[in-house]
């Protein structure tokens, strides 16, 4: 009897365990500073990696653990979930969602099975009610097969954050600051207001350049503003290295963002056309930095139709 039980249980082990398949990437978890850690993507495209492209984070409090972001398929965030074991056994109680892009939110059925409570941002239902979001899922049903498979689905949030939020779990305090539609429909941050660790999502973009798409870039750049202002001992973005130099770590996407403006403020006001306008701008501060070929036309080509529409 003993030896049927004790193979059951590890065969309820093993369908436990091949509930996510595996990846071969390194998923581990950093500590930062007390009880805040996160888990560092790898640099490249959306596909790459097996999907791991994006950071995440969590902060481990008496009550329970809050999570930023859920990483870029089911079995990356079931891999993080791992890390979370090895330092704690408390529940996960909450998931903080920076926006709603692929790269951050396939993960989310896993801590929704475990029990945790999803937020996110006003503008999330805009991307769940769109054609893109199921357009995408089924591109990468086919690109990150089998870590994106037929069982992979969208989860819907169950609060959404419209305004700057402040929180509590346990002994540690939180702030959410909600930015609006900036680098997507809707975009916010998390502050471990304890441990002094923010959390940006994807408004900075650290050792290479961002990925700007329908993005408010007027907006995103006014943010920046704010988000340098802000006094934190650690800093975590959404892509690339997290530092506690705040401040350098921000300097890429916010040169960026502010030389795409000037040069093609510039353009919009005196109706130059795009393509001559390309090829006339000095790009060499930024042609060194990863993704530069694969996103800085269309990134270019997208903040001047934006500000075209704006500027006119």
């Amino acid at each position: 009897m003993k030896i049927l039980t004790l193979l059951l249980t590890l065969l309820v082990f093993s369908v436990q365990a091949e509930e996510y398949e595996a990846v071969s990437v390194e998923v581990k978890a950093q500590k930062l500073i007390g009880d805040a850690y996160y888990v560092p993507g790898m640099s490249g495209a959306a596909t790459e990696f097996e999907g791991f492209i994006s950071n995440a984070g969590f902060v481990v409090t008496t009550e329970g653990v809050v999570v930023f972001d859920a990483l870029g398929t089911p079995s990356l965030a079931n891999a993080m979930l791992g890390e979370i074991r090895k330092v704690t056994d408390q529940p996960i109680k909450l998931v903080i969602v920076s926006h709603y892009h692929a790269d951050h939110i396939y993960g989310l059925q896993v801590f929704k099975n475990e029990g945790a409570q999803i937020w996110a941002p006003k503008g999330t239902w805009d991307y769940l009610d769109s054609e893109t979001a199921e357009t995408l899922l089924d591109s990468r049903r086919n690109a990150l097969f089998p870590w994106v498979n037929d069982e992979t689905h969208l989860v819907e949030p169950d609060r959404i954050i419209d305004k700057d939020t402040e929180f509590s779990l346990g002994e540690h305090r939180f702030l959410i600051s909600y930015f609006g539609k900036v680098h997507s429909d809707g975009d916010m941050s998390l502050l471990s207001a304890t441990d002094q660790t923010l959390y940006s999502g994807d408004i900075i973009f650290e050792g290479r350049i961002p990925f700007v798409g329908d993005a408010d870039i007027i907006k995103w750049a006014k943010t920046l503003d704010r988000v340098r202002n802000m006094q934190v001992e650690y800093f975590v973005p959404g892509h690339g290295s997290a530092s506690n130099q705040p401040k350098q770590t921000m300097d890429l996407t916010y040169r960026y963002l502010n030389f795409l403006l000037d040069k093609l403020g510039k353009a919009v006001e005196e109706m130059d056309q795009f393509e001559e306008t390309y090829d006339t701008i000095d790009w060499s501060e930024f042609e060194n930095q990863p993704a530069f070929d694969a996103a800085n036309r269309k990134n270019a080509y997208a903040v001047y139709l934006y500000l075209e529409r704006v500027l006119d």
